[in-house]
Protein backbone atom coordinates (compact mmCIF):
# COMPACT_ATOMS: atom_id res chain seq x y z
CA UNK A 1 0.00 0.00 0.00
CA UNK A 2 1.15 3.34 -1.11
CA UNK A 3 1.72 5.66 1.55
CA UNK A 4 -1.22 8.14 0.09
CA UNK A 5 -3.31 9.71 3.02
CA UNK A 6 -6.63 9.07 -0.12
CA UNK A 7 -6.02 5.13 0.64
CA UNK A 8 -7.49 5.29 4.23
CA UNK A 9 -11.05 5.02 3.13
CA UNK A 10 -9.97 2.45 0.67
CA UNK A 11 -8.17 0.55 3.21
CA UNK A 12 -10.95 0.86 5.88
CA UNK A 13 -13.74 -0.26 3.06
CA UNK A 14 -11.65 -3.48 2.94
CA UNK A 15 -11.45 -4.18 6.20
CA UNK A 16 -14.77 -3.09 7.87
CA UNK A 17 -16.93 -2.05 4.55
CA UNK A 18 -19.79 -1.91 6.65
CA UNK A 19 -19.06 -0.21 9.18
CA UNK A 20 -20.20 3.59 9.65
CA UNK A 21 -17.82 5.99 8.67
CA UNK A 22 -19.39 9.17 7.87
CA UNK A 23 -22.43 10.89 9.63
CA UNK A 24 -22.98 14.01 8.08
CA UNK A 25 -25.52 15.90 10.14
CA UNK A 26 -26.74 18.80 8.33
CA UNK A 27 -27.29 16.76 5.02
CA UNK A 28 -28.61 13.74 7.53
CA UNK A 29 -26.20 11.48 5.24
CA UNK A 30 -25.08 8.53 6.47
CA UNK A 31 -22.51 6.29 4.77
CA UNK A 32 -20.48 3.47 5.26
CA UNK A 33 -16.56 2.95 4.44
CA UNK A 34 -17.76 0.85 0.56
CA UNK A 35 -20.38 4.10 -0.06
CA UNK A 36 -17.44 6.59 1.20
CA UNK A 37 -15.04 5.02 -0.76
CA UNK A 38 -16.89 4.42 -4.11
CA UNK A 39 -17.99 8.11 -3.83
CA UNK A 40 -14.55 9.45 -3.10
CA UNK A 41 -13.28 7.12 -6.04
CA UNK A 42 -15.90 8.83 -8.17
CA UNK A 43 -15.14 12.42 -7.22
CA UNK A 44 -11.51 11.40 -7.75
CA UNK A 45 -12.27 10.37 -11.34
CA UNK A 46 -14.18 13.68 -11.97
CA UNK A 47 -11.38 15.72 -10.70
CA UNK A 48 -9.36 13.98 -13.56
CA UNK A 49 -12.23 14.63 -16.66
CA UNK A 50 -11.36 18.30 -15.60
CA UNK A 51 -8.12 17.93 -16.27
CA UNK A 52 -6.57 17.64 -12.33
CA UNK A 53 -3.53 15.81 -12.13
CA UNK A 54 -0.79 15.39 -9.79
CA UNK A 55 0.68 18.91 -7.52
CA UNK A 56 -2.29 20.79 -9.04
CA UNK A 57 -3.86 22.99 -6.58
CA UNK A 58 -7.61 21.83 -5.47
CA UNK A 59 -9.33 24.71 -3.80
CA UNK A 60 -12.46 24.12 -1.41
CA UNK A 61 -15.22 26.88 -0.25
CA UNK A 62 -17.38 24.49 1.71
CA UNK A 63 -18.66 24.16 5.03
CA UNK A 64 -18.45 21.05 7.01
CA UNK A 65 -19.77 18.61 5.05
CA UNK A 66 -19.58 15.10 3.10
CA UNK A 67 -18.50 16.78 -0.31
CA UNK A 68 -15.35 18.08 2.00
CA UNK A 69 -14.80 14.96 2.90
CA UNK A 70 -15.20 13.55 -0.83
CA UNK A 71 -12.77 16.35 -1.77
CA UNK A 72 -9.95 15.66 0.36
CA UNK A 73 -9.50 12.26 -0.13
CA UNK A 74 -10.67 11.98 -3.63
CA UNK A 75 -7.92 14.62 -4.69
CA UNK A 76 -5.69 12.75 -2.14
CA UNK A 77 -5.70 9.75 -4.39
CA UNK A 78 -4.94 11.28 -7.51
CA UNK A 79 -2.26 13.44 -6.08
CA UNK A 80 -4.24 16.43 -5.90
CA UNK A 81 -3.22 19.19 -3.37
CA UNK A 82 -5.70 20.57 -1.30
CA UNK A 83 -5.73 24.22 -0.27
CA UNK A 84 -8.63 24.44 2.13
CA UNK A 85 -10.29 28.03 2.17
CA UNK A 86 -12.16 29.62 5.32
CA UNK A 87 -14.86 30.36 4.47
CA UNK A 88 -14.78 33.17 7.00
CA UNK A 89 -12.84 35.18 4.81
CA UNK A 90 -14.04 38.57 2.60
CA UNK A 91 -12.98 38.07 -1.32
CA UNK A 92 -9.82 40.42 -1.06
CA UNK A 93 -8.30 37.87 1.34
CA UNK A 94 -9.33 34.70 -0.96
CA UNK A 95 -8.76 35.94 -3.59
CA UNK A 96 -4.81 36.60 -2.17
CA UNK A 97 -4.66 32.77 -1.42
CA UNK A 98 -5.80 31.30 -4.30
CA UNK A 99 -3.47 33.60 -6.49
CA UNK A 100 -0.95 33.00 -4.08
CA UNK A 101 -1.41 28.98 -4.04
CA UNK A 102 -2.02 29.02 -8.18
CA UNK A 103 -5.28 26.88 -7.78
CA UNK A 104 -6.68 26.60 -11.06
CA UNK A 105 -10.20 23.99 -9.55
CA UNK A 106 -12.07 25.61 -7.16
CA UNK A 107 -15.05 23.62 -5.45
CA UNK A 108 -17.52 26.15 -3.73
CA UNK A 109 -21.08 26.00 -1.98
CA UNK A 110 -24.12 27.63 -2.71
CA UNK A 111 -23.72 29.45 0.65
CA UNK A 112 -20.67 31.33 -0.70
CA UNK A 113 -22.14 31.73 -4.34
CA UNK A 114 -21.91 35.61 -3.82
CA UNK A 115 -18.21 35.85 -2.93
CA UNK A 116 -17.62 33.87 -5.63
CA UNK A 117 -18.98 35.88 -8.40
CA UNK A 118 -17.78 38.69 -7.31
CA UNK A 119 -13.91 36.71 -7.84
CA UNK A 120 -14.99 35.42 -11.05
CA UNK A 121 -15.70 38.83 -12.07
CA UNK A 122 -12.23 39.96 -11.46
CA UNK A 123 -10.94 37.32 -14.10
CA UNK A 124 -7.18 36.51 -13.75
CA UNK A 125 -6.86 39.47 -11.52
CA UNK A 126 -8.41 38.05 -9.07
CA UNK A 127 -7.64 34.50 -9.12
CA UNK A 128 -6.24 31.52 -11.88
CA UNK A 129 -9.26 29.70 -11.60
CA UNK A 130 -10.29 27.70 -14.56
CA UNK A 131 -12.54 24.94 -12.80
CA UNK A 132 -15.47 26.36 -11.09
CA UNK A 133 -17.35 23.26 -8.99
CA UNK A 134 -20.67 24.11 -7.50
CA UNK A 135 -22.09 22.30 -4.45
CA UNK A 136 -25.91 22.25 -3.38
CA UNK A 137 -29.02 24.02 -4.38
CA UNK A 138 -29.06 24.13 -8.12
CA UNK A 139 -31.22 27.16 -8.68
CA UNK A 140 -27.83 29.22 -6.82
CA UNK A 141 -25.57 28.11 -9.48
CA UNK A 142 -23.56 30.46 -11.86
CA UNK A 143 -23.35 29.90 -15.58
CA UNK A 144 -19.60 29.48 -15.24
CA UNK A 145 -20.02 26.35 -13.05
CA UNK A 146 -20.54 23.04 -13.53
CA UNK A 147 -22.75 21.20 -10.57
CA UNK A 148 -20.71 18.89 -8.17
CA UNK A 149 -23.19 15.91 -8.16
CA UNK A 150 -23.15 15.91 -12.03
CA UNK A 151 -19.59 15.52 -12.36
CA UNK A 152 -20.29 13.05 -9.18
CA UNK A 153 -22.67 10.80 -11.14
CA UNK A 154 -21.31 10.89 -14.64
CA UNK A 155 -17.67 9.78 -13.49
CA UNK A 156 -16.63 6.71 -12.41
CA UNK A 157 -16.67 4.37 -8.74
CA UNK A 158 -13.25 2.54 -9.77
CA UNK A 159 -10.45 2.74 -7.79
CA UNK A 160 -7.85 5.69 -10.06
CA UNK A 161 -4.71 4.90 -10.14
CA UNK A 162 -2.98 6.04 -7.38
CA UNK A 163 -0.90 9.20 -8.33
CA UNK A 164 0.52 10.59 -5.65
CA UNK A 165 2.72 9.24 -1.92
CA UNK A 166 5.15 9.57 0.22
CA UNK A 167 6.73 13.08 0.26
CA UNK A 168 4.38 14.69 -2.37
CA UNK A 169 2.28 17.35 -1.35
CA UNK A 170 -1.15 16.31 -0.02
CA UNK A 171 -2.09 20.08 1.29
CA UNK A 172 -1.67 23.68 1.38
CA UNK A 173 -3.25 25.11 4.51
CA UNK A 174 -3.18 29.20 4.89
CA UNK A 175 -2.20 30.57 8.15
CA UNK A 176 -2.40 34.46 9.04
CA UNK A 177 0.94 35.89 8.62
CA UNK A 178 3.18 38.22 11.10
CA UNK A 179 3.89 40.21 8.10
CA UNK A 180 0.03 41.03 7.38
CA UNK A 181 0.25 38.25 4.40
CA UNK A 182 -0.98 34.61 5.29
CA UNK A 183 1.47 31.95 4.58
CA UNK A 184 0.70 28.55 3.09
CA UNK A 185 1.92 25.79 5.52
CA UNK A 186 2.68 22.65 3.33
CA UNK A 187 2.46 19.06 4.18
CA UNK A 188 3.12 15.56 2.36
CA UNK A 189 0.98 12.73 2.79
CA UNK A 190 4.13 11.26 4.71
CA UNK A 191 4.13 14.17 6.98
CA UNK A 192 0.34 14.18 7.67
CA UNK A 193 0.22 10.02 8.19
CA UNK A 194 2.77 10.77 10.62
CA UNK A 195 0.93 13.30 12.45
CA UNK A 196 -2.02 10.42 12.83
CA UNK A 197 0.52 7.86 14.07
CA UNK A 198 1.54 9.84 16.61
CA UNK A 199 -1.94 10.98 17.71
CA UNK A 200 -3.07 7.71 17.58
CA UNK A 201 -0.39 6.38 19.75
CA UNK A 202 -1.02 9.31 22.28
CA UNK A 203 -4.46 10.05 23.04
CA UNK A 204 -7.46 7.71 24.05
CA UNK A 205 -9.18 7.18 20.69
CA UNK A 206 -9.90 3.52 20.32
CA UNK A 207 -11.49 1.40 17.53
CA UNK A 208 -15.03 1.79 17.56
CA UNK A 209 -15.20 5.45 18.59
CA UNK A 210 -17.47 7.91 17.49
CA UNK A 211 -15.26 11.43 16.81
CA UNK A 212 -18.10 14.27 16.88
CA UNK A 213 -15.94 17.15 14.24
CA UNK A 214 -17.32 20.55 15.01
CA UNK A 215 -14.42 22.84 14.42
CA UNK A 216 -14.12 24.00 10.42
CA UNK A 217 -12.05 21.64 8.55
CA UNK A 218 -10.09 24.07 6.96
CA UNK A 219 -8.52 23.70 10.49
CA UNK A 220 -5.85 20.88 11.00
CA UNK A 221 -7.77 21.06 14.70
CA UNK A 222 -10.48 19.16 12.71
CA UNK A 223 -8.36 17.60 9.43
CA UNK A 224 -6.41 15.71 12.06
CA UNK A 225 -8.94 14.03 13.84
CA UNK A 226 -10.69 13.12 10.36
CA UNK A 227 -7.65 11.46 9.54
CA UNK A 228 -6.97 9.99 12.91
CA UNK A 229 -10.62 7.95 13.37
CA UNK A 230 -10.49 6.52 9.71
CA UNK A 231 -6.69 5.46 10.74
CA UNK A 232 -8.17 4.18 14.09
CA UNK A 233 -11.55 2.52 12.67
CA UNK A 234 -14.31 4.67 13.76
CA UNK A 235 -16.93 6.85 12.66
CA UNK A 236 -16.80 10.88 12.01
CA UNK A 237 -19.47 12.45 12.84
CA UNK A 238 -19.49 16.00 11.27
CA UNK A 239 -21.33 19.19 12.02
CA UNK A 240 -21.94 21.63 9.19
CA UNK A 241 -20.80 24.47 12.07
CA UNK A 242 -20.67 24.61 15.63
CA UNK A 243 -23.62 25.17 17.93
CA UNK A 244 -23.30 24.92 21.75
CA UNK A 245 -27.43 24.07 21.88
CA UNK A 246 -27.54 20.86 19.05
CA UNK A 247 -24.13 19.53 20.62
CA UNK A 248 -25.56 18.28 23.57
CA UNK A 249 -28.54 16.66 21.52
CA UNK A 250 -25.68 15.28 19.23
CA UNK A 251 -23.90 13.90 22.06
CA UNK A 252 -26.82 11.85 23.01
CA UNK A 253 -28.07 10.65 19.89
CA UNK A 254 -24.67 9.85 18.08
CA UNK A 255 -23.48 8.16 21.32
CA UNK A 256 -20.37 10.44 20.71
CA UNK A 257 -17.29 8.96 22.60
CA UNK A 258 -14.65 11.76 21.97
CA UNK A 259 -14.34 15.37 20.32
CA UNK A 260 -12.71 18.63 19.68
CA UNK A 261 -13.67 21.93 21.23
CA UNK A 262 -11.73 24.93 21.83
CA UNK A 263 -12.15 27.13 25.22
CA UNK A 264 -14.85 29.62 23.90
CA UNK A 265 -16.87 26.71 22.76
CA UNK A 266 -16.68 24.88 25.97
CA UNK A 267 -17.65 28.31 27.73
CA UNK A 268 -20.56 28.53 25.27
CA UNK A 269 -21.56 25.00 25.74
CA UNK A 270 -21.76 25.46 29.88
CA UNK A 271 -24.98 27.93 28.95
CA UNK A 272 -27.09 25.39 27.70
CA UNK A 273 -26.01 22.45 29.33
CA UNK A 274 -29.58 20.67 31.12
CA UNK A 275 -27.96 17.66 33.13
CA UNK A 276 -31.69 16.45 32.82
CA UNK A 277 -32.17 16.59 29.13
CA UNK A 278 -28.82 15.63 28.43
CA UNK A 279 -27.28 12.25 28.14
CA UNK A 280 -23.53 12.38 28.09
CA UNK A 281 -22.95 9.01 29.34
CA UNK A 282 -21.36 8.17 26.20
CA UNK A 283 -18.67 11.19 26.11
CA UNK A 284 -15.06 9.90 27.39
CA UNK A 285 -13.05 13.19 26.92
CA UNK A 286 -13.00 16.18 24.59
CA UNK A 287 -9.91 17.78 23.64
CA UNK A 288 -9.56 21.25 23.88
CA UNK A 289 -6.92 23.58 22.68
CA UNK A 290 -5.88 26.63 20.38
CA UNK A 291 -5.21 28.33 23.83
CA UNK A 292 -4.73 27.47 27.21
CA UNK A 293 -7.52 26.05 28.58
CA UNK A 294 -8.59 27.50 32.04
CA UNK A 295 -7.98 25.41 35.34
CA UNK A 296 -11.85 26.13 36.31
CA UNK A 297 -13.09 25.27 33.06
CA UNK A 298 -11.28 21.36 33.14
CA UNK A 299 -12.41 21.23 37.07
CA UNK A 300 -16.05 22.49 36.21
CA UNK A 301 -16.37 19.43 33.19
CA UNK A 302 -14.79 16.99 35.45
CA UNK A 303 -17.56 17.94 37.74
CA UNK A 304 -19.97 16.80 35.06
CA UNK A 305 -18.08 13.58 34.61
CA UNK A 306 -16.52 15.05 31.08
CA UNK A 307 -12.58 14.86 31.14
CA UNK A 308 -10.54 17.83 29.21
CA UNK A 309 -7.51 16.85 27.97
CA UNK A 310 -5.55 19.78 26.88
CA UNK A 311 -3.66 19.41 23.35
CA UNK A 312 -1.06 21.97 21.76
CA UNK A 313 0.02 22.03 18.60
CA UNK A 314 0.37 23.92 15.35
CA UNK A 315 -0.65 23.80 11.96
CA UNK A 316 2.71 23.50 10.90
CA UNK A 317 2.81 20.56 13.12
CA UNK A 318 -0.30 18.75 11.34
CA UNK A 319 -1.71 19.44 14.62
CA UNK A 320 0.11 17.08 17.45
CA UNK A 321 2.85 18.33 19.65
CA UNK A 322 1.97 17.69 23.09
CA UNK A 323 -1.17 16.47 24.94
CA UNK A 324 -2.30 15.58 28.85
CA UNK A 325 -3.00 11.63 29.28
CA UNK A 326 -6.17 10.84 31.24
CA UNK A 327 -3.57 9.98 33.75
CA UNK A 328 -2.47 13.43 33.89
CA UNK A 329 -5.82 15.43 33.01
CA UNK A 330 -6.77 16.47 36.76
CA UNK A 331 -3.68 15.87 38.58
CA UNK A 332 -1.63 18.57 36.33
CA UNK A 333 -4.45 20.88 35.62
CA UNK A 334 -3.50 23.73 33.28
CA UNK A 335 -0.25 21.68 31.37
CA UNK A 336 -0.63 21.12 27.62
CA UNK A 337 1.07 17.78 29.20
CA UNK A 338 4.12 16.13 27.23
CA UNK A 339 5.38 15.61 23.72
CA UNK A 340 3.45 13.19 21.65
CA UNK A 341 4.62 9.82 21.20
CA UNK A 342 6.53 10.30 17.82
CA UNK A 343 7.29 13.95 18.88
CA UNK A 344 9.96 15.77 20.66
CA UNK A 345 9.66 18.93 22.72
CA UNK A 346 12.23 21.30 24.05
CA UNK A 347 12.17 24.34 25.43
CA UNK A 348 15.38 27.01 24.85
CA UNK A 349 16.50 30.43 25.95
CA UNK A 350 17.09 33.45 23.60
CA UNK A 351 20.42 32.42 23.09
CA UNK A 352 19.28 28.82 21.94
CA UNK A 353 20.19 26.72 24.71
CA UNK A 354 18.10 24.07 26.87
CA UNK A 355 16.33 25.69 29.16
CA UNK A 356 16.28 24.02 32.75
CA UNK A 357 13.37 22.98 34.31
CA UNK A 358 10.97 25.38 35.68
CA UNK A 359 12.28 28.26 33.13
CA UNK A 360 10.86 30.30 30.33
CA UNK A 361 11.68 29.63 26.79
CA UNK A 362 10.29 29.30 23.68
CA UNK A 363 8.83 25.81 22.52
CA UNK A 364 10.65 23.92 19.83
CA UNK A 365 9.26 21.07 18.07
CA UNK A 366 10.36 18.24 15.95
CA UNK A 367 9.46 14.88 14.51
CA UNK A 368 8.10 13.72 11.16
CA UNK A 369 4.69 15.44 10.94
CA UNK A 370 5.97 18.83 11.08
CA UNK A 371 5.83 21.11 7.38
CA UNK A 372 8.36 21.17 4.72
CA UNK A 373 8.01 24.89 4.49
CA UNK A 374 5.85 27.37 3.54
CA UNK A 375 4.60 27.81 -0.34
CA UNK A 376 6.56 29.68 -1.92
CA UNK A 377 8.51 31.62 1.11
CA UNK A 378 11.45 30.14 0.92
CA UNK A 379 13.15 33.08 3.79
CA UNK A 380 9.98 32.47 6.24
CA UNK A 381 10.74 28.87 5.50
CA UNK A 382 14.58 29.39 6.67
CA UNK A 383 12.91 31.40 9.84
CA UNK A 384 11.29 28.81 10.93
CA UNK A 385 13.81 26.30 11.72
CA UNK A 386 16.95 26.03 13.33
CA UNK A 387 18.90 22.89 13.09
CA UNK A 388 15.75 21.00 12.21
CA UNK A 389 13.97 22.05 15.06
CA UNK A 390 10.00 24.47 14.20
CA UNK A 391 10.13 27.32 15.97
CA UNK A 392 6.81 27.80 17.73
CA UNK A 393 6.80 31.54 18.62
CA UNK A 394 5.26 30.40 22.18
CA UNK A 395 6.69 30.78 25.50
CA UNK A 396 6.25 27.95 27.57
CA UNK A 397 8.21 26.06 30.80
CA UNK A 398 8.40 22.12 31.14
CA UNK A 399 8.76 20.93 34.70
CA UNK A 400 10.87 17.85 35.83
CA UNK A 401 8.45 15.27 34.78
CA UNK A 402 8.71 17.22 31.03
CA UNK A 403 5.25 18.45 31.75
CA UNK A 404 4.33 22.18 29.00
CA UNK A 405 2.78 24.97 30.66
CA UNK A 406 2.09 27.61 27.99
CA UNK A 407 2.91 30.95 29.38
CA UNK A 408 2.44 33.49 25.85
CA UNK A 409 3.13 34.34 22.53
CA UNK A 410 6.52 35.52 21.22
CA UNK A 411 4.86 37.15 17.64
CA UNK A 412 1.71 38.99 19.86
CA UNK A 413 -0.92 36.70 18.03
CA UNK A 414 -4.59 36.81 19.19
CA UNK A 415 -6.32 33.72 19.48
CA UNK A 416 -10.13 34.88 18.84
CA UNK A 417 -12.99 31.64 19.24
CA UNK A 418 -10.05 29.31 18.29
CA UNK A 419 -9.22 31.87 15.25
CA UNK A 420 -5.39 32.84 15.39
CA UNK A 421 -5.62 36.36 14.32
CA UNK A 422 -2.04 38.48 13.60
CA UNK A 423 -2.04 41.79 14.25
CA UNK A 424 0.14 43.32 11.34
CA UNK A 425 -2.86 42.10 8.99
CA UNK A 426 -5.18 44.05 10.72
CA UNK A 427 -2.81 46.92 11.13
CA UNK A 428 -1.97 47.18 7.75
CA UNK A 429 -5.35 47.59 6.73
CA UNK A 430 -6.16 50.73 9.42
CA UNK A 431 -2.98 52.29 8.07
CA UNK A 432 -4.40 52.79 4.51
CA UNK A 433 -6.99 54.63 6.38
CA UNK A 434 -6.65 58.35 5.74
CA UNK A 435 -6.43 60.63 9.07
CA UNK A 436 -4.20 57.42 10.91
CA UNK A 437 -0.87 58.32 12.11
CA UNK A 438 0.04 55.34 13.32
CA UNK A 439 -1.17 52.24 14.85
CA UNK A 440 -1.02 49.10 16.96
CA UNK A 441 -3.55 45.66 17.92
CA UNK A 442 -3.47 44.08 20.49
CA UNK A 443 -5.68 41.25 22.19
CA UNK A 444 -8.25 42.38 24.65
CA UNK A 445 -9.31 39.73 27.11
CA UNK A 446 -12.70 38.33 26.26
CA UNK A 447 -15.32 36.29 28.51
CA UNK A 448 -16.84 34.92 25.56
CA UNK A 449 -14.47 34.93 22.89
CA UNK A 450 -10.80 34.67 24.83
CA UNK A 451 -9.46 37.74 23.18
CA UNK A 452 -11.17 40.37 20.80
CA UNK A 453 -8.67 42.84 18.83
CA UNK A 454 -8.62 46.11 19.86
CA UNK A 455 -6.97 48.87 17.58
CA UNK A 456 -4.84 51.37 19.38
CA UNK A 457 -4.43 54.48 17.13
CA UNK A 458 -2.88 57.87 16.63
CA UNK A 459 -4.65 60.50 15.02
CA UNK A 460 -3.44 62.61 12.29
CA UNK A 461 -6.79 64.07 11.37
CA UNK A 462 -8.80 65.08 14.63
CA UNK A 463 -12.18 64.69 13.09
CA UNK A 464 -11.21 60.62 12.66
CA UNK A 465 -13.93 58.44 14.96
CA UNK A 466 -13.67 55.10 16.29
CA UNK A 467 -16.91 54.30 13.69
CA UNK A 468 -14.65 55.70 10.77
CA UNK A 469 -11.94 52.97 11.63
CA UNK A 470 -14.28 50.05 12.48
CA UNK A 471 -16.19 50.71 8.98
CA UNK A 472 -13.09 51.32 7.29
CA UNK A 473 -12.07 47.16 8.08
CA UNK A 474 -15.89 45.90 7.14
CA UNK A 475 -15.03 44.21 4.15
CA UNK A 476 -11.49 44.28 4.05
CA UNK A 477 -11.29 41.52 6.84
CA UNK A 478 -12.95 39.02 8.48
CA UNK A 479 -15.54 39.59 10.45
CA UNK A 480 -12.93 37.84 13.24
CA UNK A 481 -10.19 39.82 12.59
CA UNK A 482 -11.88 43.13 12.42
CA UNK A 483 -10.95 44.86 15.98
CA UNK A 484 -14.11 45.09 18.12
CA UNK A 485 -12.61 48.11 20.42
CA UNK A 486 -10.90 51.24 19.00
CA UNK A 487 -9.18 53.32 21.28
CA UNK A 488 -6.89 56.41 20.75
CA UNK A 489 -3.43 57.19 22.33
CA UNK A 490 -0.76 59.95 21.81
CA UNK A 491 2.13 58.08 20.47
CA UNK A 492 2.84 54.01 19.94
CA UNK A 493 5.56 53.06 22.19
CA UNK A 494 8.55 51.55 19.88
CA UNK A 495 12.34 50.52 20.79
CA UNK A 496 15.28 51.83 19.26
CA UNK A 497 14.82 49.40 15.99
CA UNK A 498 11.71 50.63 15.68
CA UNK A 499 9.45 47.97 16.60
CA UNK A 500 6.02 48.32 18.52
CA UNK A 501 6.34 47.40 21.97
CA UNK A 502 2.94 45.76 22.91
CA UNK A 503 3.73 43.92 25.57
CA UNK A 504 4.05 47.68 27.76
CA UNK A 505 0.37 48.54 25.10
CA UNK A 506 -1.15 44.71 26.44
CA UNK A 507 -0.21 45.72 30.49
CA UNK A 508 -2.01 49.13 29.92
CA UNK A 509 -5.16 48.63 28.03
CA UNK A 510 -5.52 44.77 27.59
CA UNK A 511 -7.78 44.84 30.65
CA UNK A 512 -11.38 42.69 29.74
CA UNK A 513 -14.47 44.60 28.98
Amino acid sequence: MKNNVGLFVNKRALLNPQMEALVDIGSGSRLTYTELNDRTNRVANGLVDIGVSKGDRVATLLMNGVEFVESFFGAAKVGGVLVALNWRLVADELSFILTDSGAQTLLFDSAFTEVVQELHSRGSDGTQVTNWVHVGDVSTRPDFAVGYDDLVSRASADEPECAASGDDLLFVMYTSGTTGLPKGVMHTHDSAIWSVLTANATADTRYGDRYLISLPMFHVGALNPLLSIFHKGGTAVIMSEFDPVKIWEIFRDEKISVTLAVPAMLNFMLLTFDKEAHDISSLRWVMSGAAPVPVSLIETYAAMGVEIHQVYGLTETCGPACLISPDDAISHAGSTGKAFFHTDVKIVDDDGNEAGAGESGEVLIRGPHIMTGYWNRPEATADAFADGWLKSGDIAVMDAGGFVYIQDRVKDMIISGGENIYPAEIENVIHGLEGVADVAVIGRPSEKWGETPLALVVKQDSELTAQDIIEWCDGKLARFKQPKDVEFIDTIPRNPTGKVLKRILRDEYATEK
